[in-house]
């Protein structure tokens, strides 16, 4: 059989290196070409057109789900595979639902991930019991509306209930009502708690 033709897309070079090194070992796997922005993982994709693609979450000219919403509008049939560090439900939950295949975190062994890497090869999506486990909690959580994660967005840059009020050009009520309802949705007492909170899950950046 003919291996799996792969493309990697992270924007660190040695670890590129180091994933290739691994891949090269397994006669079922050729890497047949490197990314590091988005930019290049489209064009790359586009120019090799591969079996399977590892996505990082985080480039720096966009994330990996620019990149994968992109390939996959120009190749609807692309089995992309995310492979990051960031195990936020609302990360996994996005990746998820904007048609990745599959999500992995970089700490697994290289075994599993040549078993993820062929079961998305063959059509079916892949998640390791520990990102089931982070996406069943999101359940847990009452999802926020538009306006109160743009509005812990403002309140994570440490502005007062005044000043978001201002750049939204709204009361300083109706803030006060959001951050109420965000507390009370992540289930915190603080909004220093809301904005940690809100980075580990994934809602909002790094």
């Amino acid at each position: 059989m003919k291996p799996m033709r792969i493309l990697l897309v992270d924007d660190h070079e040695i670890f590129r290196e180091g994933l290739r090194a691994v891949l090269d070992l397994k006669p079922n796997c050729e890497v047949v070409a490197e990314a590091g922005t988005v930019e290049s993982a489209i064009g790359a994709y586009l120019v090799h057109k591969p079996d399977v693609t590892l996505m990082d979450l985080r480039l720096p000219d966009g994330t990996g789900l620019d990149a994968l919403e992109k390939i996959l509008e120009t190749d609807p049939s692309a089995r992309i595979l995310m492979l990051t560090t960031y195990d936020g439900d609302e990360d996994i939950h996005r990746a998820m639902s904007r048609g990745a295949s599959g999500y992995l975190l970089k700490s697994i062994p290289g075994s599993q991930l040549v078993e993820a890497l062929v079961a998305v090869h063959e059509g079916r999506h892949y998640m390791p019991p520990a990102v089931l486990e982070r996406l069943a909690e999101r359940a847990a959580f009452e999802e926020l509306t538009k306006k109160e994660t743009e509005v812990l967005g403002l309140v994570a840059k440490g502005l007062s209930n005044k000043d978001v009020a201002r750049m939204l050009a709204c009361s300083e009520f109706t803030v006060k009502a959001h951050v109420r309802s965000i507390l009370g949705k992540l289930g915190v007492e603080a909004r220093t708690e809301a904005a940690m909170l809100a980075v580990q899950r994934g809602l909002l950046p790094l």
